[in-house]
């Protein structure tokens, strides 16, 4: 039942169980990483934006990449900091419902951002040649439009019978977010149809991504191994080292995650929550961290922007 003081269309969240007495301590780190996260994938958008030795398709997409890290972080992380800072729990149904559509879609739309940069290094190595001709700014733009609406789309049909579910059991969630698995399952309704389709919609997205961007590395290697000069073999290996280290956080993160909720039950109620947080948390972290440690062109753009706020 809900305490009298909370709006019976509203749920609780909750941050991490038994560790109430700590939240404050806690709130510490995440909002280093919060901050760490805004001024990363901020600096990313900026310099693509101002540096047009960087208006390339490579780094539209990194930008796309950034820009949805950026989102993911905005809709998760103020619920998060508002349990830890002020124990400000209570979340309406409408709002609930809205970040878990935001942050549900925005997962499905870095996979396939990751895709597409996949796709980019391909050409890149493949057909070099062509690779302006084919990724032209006009097909960059429907690339990305087709991620954002293959990202936002197939979400809505699991998320709207949330809106008309009664409900009746705890209001109470398992996480300091809203999540379509935490919130169906305190509904008093016939929730088949939101357990089967969030399964066929992850396996049509994050496998099939998956698989298609290790059968793209595998043509890309069948590539450069035909490369006589060692050099160029390693240049173009180089080229694709800072993405493949954004795949593997990223699915790693989310194996982990999933491996946690389906074969971890005995395991503590922190130890999935905390994984929670990895995997949104740990991949917008990340990102901008190694594109800025393996990319000279993103180097060389962060020495040029604090050298010119050194000299102002």
């Amino acid at each position: 039942m809900l305490g009298s003081n909370i709006s019976a269309a509203s749920f609780l969240l909750t941050g991490f169980p038994g560790l109430e007495a700590a939240h404050h301590w806690i709130s510490i780190p995440f909002f280093a990483v919060y901050v760490s996260v805004l001024l990363g994938n901020g600096t990313l958008l900026y310099l693509i934006k101002d540096d047009h030795s960087l208006h390339e398709p490579m780094y539209y997409f990194l930008a796309l990449l950034a820009g949805t890290d950026l989102m993911v972080t905005l809709t998760t992380m103020p619920t998060v900091m508002g349990v830890l800072w002020m124990n400000q729990r209570e979340i309406g149904y409408g709002a609930c419902f809205l970040q878990a559509y935001i942050i549900h879609s925005l997962s499905i739309v870095e996979s396939g951002v990751l895709l597409a940069m996949a796709y980019d290094r391909f050409i890149a190595i493949h057909t070099p040649l062509r690779y302006n001709s084919i990724l032209t700014n006009s097909q960059v733009m429907k690339v990305g439009f087709g991620v954002l609406v293959r990202g936002f789309v197939p979400i809505v049909p699991p998320i709207l019978p949330l809106c008309w579910f009664p409900y009746c059991h705890s209001h109470v969630l398992s996480h300091a977010f809203c999540l379509h698995q935490d919130v169906m399952k305190l509904a008093c309704a016939d929730i088949t149809f939101n357990r089967v389709y969030p399964v066929i919609l992850a396996a049509l997205t994050f496998f099939l991504d998956a698989l298609i961007i290790l059968f793209s590395y595998v043509l890309i290697l069948k590539t450069v191994g035909g490369i006589a000069s060692g050099e160029e073999r390693a240049k173009a290996l180089n080229t694709c080292v800072s993405h493949i280290s954004c795949v593997l956080v990223f699915y790693i993160t989310a194996i982990g995650l999933t491996f946690i909720h389906r074969f971890g039950k005995h395991a503590p109620r922190v130890v999935h929550v905390t994984m929670s947080y990895v995997y949104f948390l740990f991949p917008p972290f990340m990102n901008p961290i190694i594109y800025s440690i393996k990319t000279q062109q993103i180097q060389r753009g962060i020495i040029r922007l604090f050298s010119e706020h050194s000299r102002a």
